[in-house]
């Protein structure tokens, strides 16, 4: 039963070995076990039904979808010269698409491949085009680092190592296979959690560089976050305590973002 336990860590280990990629700009190695256009194919699939429900309301024709359309190209043209020029271009064959779409949710998404949607309840916390801008880049920054397929083979890793502490315990009483499966269980999600929150800080760095390489001033990111802030107080929105959440708190978030801000104004033209 060792020998298995070992040799199935040995090809584990191996297998994480060549299943690395690395995040543009942030240069982060990354775990990488899904087939990503594969992804993205879903992703396209997902997206048009979703813009086919009835449920959904599509703003076309007014001045807020024209501002989130040429966000959105002004952002997505930066980035693909970027990912020429460092590289990165046969990595990426993103068919982007900005929609705006009519609901009190103060969200936006960008789906793997570039698939972008903004809720029009974000749009009075963005106030103007720079603040718009920082919500786009940051969700576009989440499809270019792959952090979808990056969650995805975090969770096949873990459920892989689950199976492995079953198998090594398989002689232990089943009390103790109970406590030891719960302990691996509980660390495997605090881990989880922990990734997701790096995630959204690189997002945080990549959307920063890459609204500055489209023209909008970083600077303008920080009130973005305040007043993004300031909407989920006023919601009365509780925030969990930040181990157990998937993104940073406010106040590191906005305190990081800080920071971040001179090399992003090292790619900023106006």
């Amino acid at each position: 039963m060792k020998h298995i336990v070992k040799y199935s860590c040995v090809l584990l280990t191996a297998v994480i070995i060549a299943s690395c990629a690395t995040v543009p700009l942030t240069g982060r190695r990354q775990l990488n076990l899904v087939n990503e256009a594969e992804i993205q194919q879903q992703a396209a699939l997902v997206y048009k039904d979703f813009l086919g429900d009835s449920k959904t309301k599509v703003i076309k024709s007014s001045n807020q979808a024209q501002l989130v359309q040429r966000v959105g190209k002004n952002i997505a043209a930066a980035v693909n010269r970027f990912l020429q020029e460092n590289g990165y271009g046969d990595q990426y064959d993103f068919h982007w698409e900005f929609n705006l779409i009519e609901e009190n949710q103060i969200n936006a998404w960008c789906m793997p491949g570039g698939k972008v949607a903004v809720y029009s309840g974000i749009l009075p916390v963005t106030k103007n085009e720079a603040g718009l801008a920082t919500v786009m880049g940051h969700e576009i920054a989440h499809a270019i680092a792959k952090h979808s397929a990056e969650r995805m083979s975090q969770t096949i890793l873990a459920q892989a190592g689950g199976v492995a502490v079953d198998v090594a315990t398989t002689e232990k009483s089943s009390t103790t296979r109970a406590v030891l499966n719960t302990a691996y269980g509980l660390g495997g999600q605090l881990a989880l959690l922990n990734y997701s929150r790096n995630q959204e800080s690189e997002a945080d760095r990549l959307g920063l560089v890459f609204m500055a390489m489209a023209g909008y001033n970083p600077n303008e990111a920080i009130g973005f976050w305040e007043r993004m802030a300031q909407a989920k107080e006023g919601q009365g929105a509780g925030s969990p305590p930040e181990f157990l959440s998937t993104h940073p708190s406010d106040a590191r978030r906005i305190n990081n973002i800080k920071k971040l801000i001179p090399e992003a104004q090292a790619y900023y033209k106006k």
